[in-house]
């Protein structure tokens, strides 16, 4: 069977990995290992079964119904071993992601002399880009528990704290799959604090956007399948959703931004550039 759907390979004397199965190794560059843990853990399935309770009663999400009113970030900081293995599936997307940023973006870094990945969770992808760009003084914000003691050097530092607060000041904030997590009220409210600690457009100013676009022309029918299954996920644990064009743009604009650009460069995933 597993021959058959092409998760092994068939030797005469042995078997071997294929690149679907090599996604599970967890040492592998493209690992999904922890991702796929995550998705499958029973704290994050029990929110499936729990659909009718959400919608008969008065929870926020189906994640809320299926954990006496907990949501997933308060569950998730009380339970150390959920937390370790979300982080680690955070880790291993943001090295994929730092693979095709550093390689085919680079035009998004040039002229920043700071950045704030927010909610950039144990720093892969700040860590990637600090290297990548050591005239750029990277940031990592992320909650105190998820910060947890890691330490800065050179042109890399962590900060514990809450996005809802305050956001350190940089030429440029970065969100990797973070607003697909929250409410469009939730997501006006963020992308103001980042308003507020980036400079003008002509200082350099703007907010860099890795997420999904529904409405993406170039995605291939697997993409857009996949992205719809996130949508559903989003909506299960968070209450959220991924987002069209127009949905973004209506975002941007009640957050006070005035231009928006958008890439489509990241299979799923679109990069996205708005400025103040």
């Amino acid at each position: 069977m597993l021959v058959h759907s092409g998760f092994l390979n068939e030797h005469e004397d042995y078997y071997s990995l294929t690149p679907a199965s090599r996604l599970f190794v967890k040492d592998d560059p493209l690992s999904m290992r922890s991702y796929f843990l995550t998705m499958h853990d029973p704290c994050v399935q029990k929110p499936w079964f729990e659909l009718s309770s959400w919608f008969q009663n008065d929870f926020p999400t189906a994640f809320h119904a299926a954990h006496n009113g907990k949501s997933f970030w308060d569950y998730f900081a009380d339970e150390p071993r959920v937390n370790n293995i979300f982080n680690d599936s955070m880790a291993n997307d943001s090295s994929l992601i730092a693979n095709v940023l550093i390689t085919e973006c680079k035009h998004v870094f040039e002229g920043l002399t700071s950045l704030v990945d927010v909610g950039g969770g144990t720093g892969t992808l700040a860590i990637a880009i600090a290297k990548a760009f050591p005239a750029i003084n990277c940031t990592v914000l992320d909650l105190p528990h998820v910060i947890g003691d890691l330490k800065g050097s050179g042109n890399l530092e962590f900060v514990g704290g809450s996005m809802f607060e305050k956001i350190p000041n940089a030429n440029a904030i970065l969100l990797k799959w973070i607003l697909h997590n929250w409410s469009d009220e939730d997501c006006v409210k963020i992308l103001k604090k980042c308003k507020e600690s980036i400079p003008s457009r002509e200082k350099g100013g703007k907010v860099i956007i890795i997420d999904i676009v529904l409405e993406n022309p170039k995605q291939k029918d697997d993409s857009v399948r996949a992205q719809h299954n996130l949508d559903m996920v989003m909506m299960v644990l968070f209450g959220a959703k991924e987002r069209t064009k127009n949905e973004w743009e209506k975002l941007f604009t009640e957050a006070g931004f005035s231009e928006y650009e958008i890439t489509p460069t990241l299979d799923t995933r679109s990069l996205i550039e708005i400025y103040p």
